[in-house]
């Protein structure tokens, strides 16, 4: 009701004749508007229902057979809807299993079933000879025996508190919860620490019977179902681990796997709760903190103690084609401009949520945009359409391609729209901070498809009821930044071209990501049930496409881009500061004897090291970059006002453009960050030890985590230069725009 009522009184935006058109003159948004009303007319529900009903039939993980089946059908879709389209093959490394034992040896014996059962309501969970098996993918292979000991989530700051109670994992096979961190983090920190070998599971707290009914009664994962996932160490480079920086098209030069940093160093493997709770119960030693504990019907110990598990995994190390359907509408007057959407067609098993849900929209808005171009509608930009196979590996598909053609896409590259699912809720998008206002005009131009306002309302009132104040004051939508974990990724984080990531959700619980029983069946009845976010999502995401691929001017706005650097230096700055008062009580506490008896046997806990006092960190080289963005962003702005007025040539405008495409390429570093040089984005990064989990100005913000202060200044340089290119490529297009419309430049 509190929604509701919000809903009611927040400043209906859209409800203004002909409001202003990002990147248009009023007689081109006048045209554009209404083709974008024929668009969001055409997709249909039902039409999607039936196209999740036949992708998600059957399993069609990469290398699959119904998997190549589907790529042709897709491709054969887009080739019906008036699109130029073929399948483009990769070969990728992508390892399946041939063994997989974990059982307890002592201070008891248990065999864990590592299964999910089939299911009588669900039809397509019976489908075991074509399903894979319950795996990590880039798992080492092992064959071990060893203590286990309980990690919680596994993440670093875990292994601190072990530390302190003086428990070591050296030797030992670790168990950890999902949570907290992307999953190839956990063995990644694990090895770092000794561990020779890991185990995942899903605790029903975080995915499971605490959150709501379990699967079929409810939409949340039974006690026997399992996530599977790639552990390739993503935050590292995304992609086939033997060709980093090159597309692995039949010919290329393949790293020897024993030479591929990315791949697991020991071995790894996802469990079901029910197969965690006997090994969790056999553990003895200290009780665990209160934070970690789970919702299993146990005490949670953390080891290690009597209790010693067998972990055996082999696998089948094969070289696997990947199928890329790649559609394209040639574009009027600028052909080689390429504005691009994408969602992934492979799953791990059928895939209805991730990553049909999403696809199926973007199928929809390819069938309507080639019903618009048989009533006569032109895009100037060249539109290109694809559907990425091997995302769930690791970006396969989509890295891949962006590799091979990394020096097309960086010439012609105009805008990357991504969706990687979808589900019932709110829209949520991320992605460049300069396209926060195009994103908020959009949203404006959509309608919910069951509050009855625009999307962007009810996102507004959504925020409000979470405690975001400023949702009822900033003019544009906040976008979130992009960590990792779909496609989007080799696209702006590796090539520099302008991207944005969006789905809905919010409103549909989910407990079966990665298992057989994400299914049509659960999809049906438990999340976008009558697929009208589905229809929102191509409405959305289609008037996306339209908006840039006809624009006179490409939508960036900078104004918001300089806001948020000067944010996100803000935060670091307070990073700095805190982690300047944890050393120095720390060493004030050591100094002053409170640890004095820390070290005696009869206390578990460990006294920790002093450390040295953190320096001061010169922010104003960034501060300075950032002044300068701004007020590049004014003179644009002023600049790009006086647009509807003027009868600028398309020639003068398409300078303009040359400059605008550019402006995620300005932010790149070209020797790229610390320890990972494949991500070059000076803003926006994976985290080194969160993995999807964003990290922004990653090469200052994790320098300052990790306490080391002289690659924290040196970062600060880098990071400084990449907003001053910035500030300098806004500020020749503001200049190129002013003799355009012969507009005074600001004082």
């Amino acid at each position: 009701m509190k929604l509701l009522a919000l809903l009611l009184v927040l400043p209906a935006a859209n409800i203004v004749d002909d409001p202003p058109m990002r990147g248009y003159t009023p007689a081109s948004a006048k045209i554009e508007r209404e083709w974008e009303a024929k668009f969001r007319a055409i997709p249909e529900p039902s039409r999607m229902r039936e196209a999740m009903r036949r992708l998600s039939a059957r399993p069609h993980h990469l290398g699959s057979p119904y998997g190549k089946d589907n790529a042709e059908w897709i491709r054969a879709q887009f080739a019906s809807y008036g699109f130029d389209a073929r399948i483009e093959r990769f070969d990728v490394l992508f390892p399946t299993p041939k063994v997989r034992v974990v059982e307890l040896v002592a201070p008891t014996r248990f065999v864990a079933k590592l299964e999910e059962p089939a299911l009588k309501e669900d039809p397509t969970s019976n489908q075991k000879s074509e399903q894979l098996p319950t795996y990590n993918a880039y798992s080492a292979d092992g064959d071990i025996t060893a203590p286990l000991v309980y990690v919680n989530y596994g993440v670093p700051a875990d292994y601190e508190q072990l530390e302190r109670r003086g428990i070591s994992v050296k030797g030992a096979i670790v168990i950890a919860r999902y949570g907290g961190s992307w999953r190839g983090i956990k063995p990644k920190v694990a090895y770092e620490h000794g561990a020779v070998g890991a185990l995942i599971y899903s605790d029903p707290k975080d995915d499971g019977f605490a959150e709501g009914e379990a699967y079929p009664a409810g939409p949340y994962r039974p006690k026997d179902g399992v996530q599977r996932g790639s552990v390739l160490d993503m935050p590292t480079y995304p992609g086939d681990p033997l060709t980093p920086g090159v597309g692995s098209s039949p010919g290329a030069k393949r790293l020897d796997r024993k030479d591929a940093v990315t791949i697991m160093k020991i071995p790894v493997l996802p469990i079901s709760y029910a197969d965690a709770q006997p090994l969790l119960a056999a553990l003895s030693g200290p009780v665990a903190p209160s934070s970690w504990r789970g919702g299993l019907p146990i005490t949670y110990r953390i080891g290690p103690g009597a209790a010693r598990v067998h972990l055996k995994l082999e696998f089948d190390w094969k070289q696997t084609p990947l199928y890329n359907v790649i559609a394209t509408l040639k574009g009027a007057t600028n052909p080689d401009e390429w504005v691009m959407r994408g969602n992934h067609h492979d799953g791990w098993v059928n895939g209805a949520e991730d990553p049909i849900s999403g696809l199926i929209a973007e199928l929809e808005e390819a069938r309507a945009l080639g019903e618009l171009v048989k009533q006569g509608w032109k895009p100037k930009r060249t539109i290109v359409y694809a559907a990425w196979d091997g995302e769930e590996p690791s970006l396969l598909g989509s890295t891949e391609w962006v590799e091979e053609h990394m020096t097309e896409l960086r010439a012609k590259g105009v805008f990357y729209l991504n969706s990687d699912g979808n589900g019932r809720g709110v829209l949520n998008v991320s992605g460049s901070h300069s396209l926060e206002r195009f994103v908020t005009e959009v949203a404006n131009d959509v309608q919910d498809p069951e509050a009855r306002v625009t999307v962007a309302q009810r996102l507004r009132a959504a925020r409000v009821v979470s405690g975001a104040a400023e949702a009822r004051s900033r003019s544009d939508l906040r976008i979130d930044a992009m960590g990792s974990g779909s496609d989007f990724t080799p696209f702006l984080q590796h090539a520099g071209v302008p991207t944005l990531d969006a789905s809905f959700g919010g409103e549909d619980g989910g407990g079966i990501y990665h298992s057989i029983y994400d299914s049509f069946y659960w999809y049906t009845h438990f999340s976008d049930t009558s697929f009208v976010y589905g229809r929102a999502l191509s409405q959305v995401a289609g008037t996306m496409i339209m908006r840039v691929a006809s624009a006179d001017v490409l939508p960036a706005e900078f104004g918001n881009l300089a806001e948020t650097s000067r944010r996100y230096l803000t935060e670091l700055a307070a990073l700095r500061e805190s982690t300047a008062k944890e050393i120095d009580e720390l060493n004030k506490q050591i100094a002053d004897g409170a640890f004095a008896m820390v070290n005696d046997p009869r206390n578990p806990l460990r006294a920790p090291k002093a450390q040295a006092p953190a320096p001061h960190i010169n922010f104003a080289p960034i501060e300075n970059a950032s002044d300068s963005l701004d007020r590049a962003a004014a003179r644009f702005e002023k600049a790009y006002g006086a647009l509807a007025g003027s009868a600028a040539s398309s020639a003068a405008l398409a300078q303009v453009n040359a400059l605008l495409r550019q402006a995620d390429q300005a932010l790149l570093i070209p020797e790229g960050l610390p320890k990972r040089p494949w991500y070059q984005h000076a803003l926006y990064a994976p985290g080194f030890y969160t993995g999807y989990g964003v990290k922004t100005m990653p090469g200052v913000r994790e320098a300052i985590e990790q306490k080391d202060w002289v690659l924290a200044e040196e970062q600060v340089g880098k990071l400084a230069a990449a907003l001053s290119r910035e500030g300098a490529l806004v500020s020749r297009a503001a200049v190129l725009l002013e003799q355009a419309t012969n507009v005074r430049p600001v004082p």
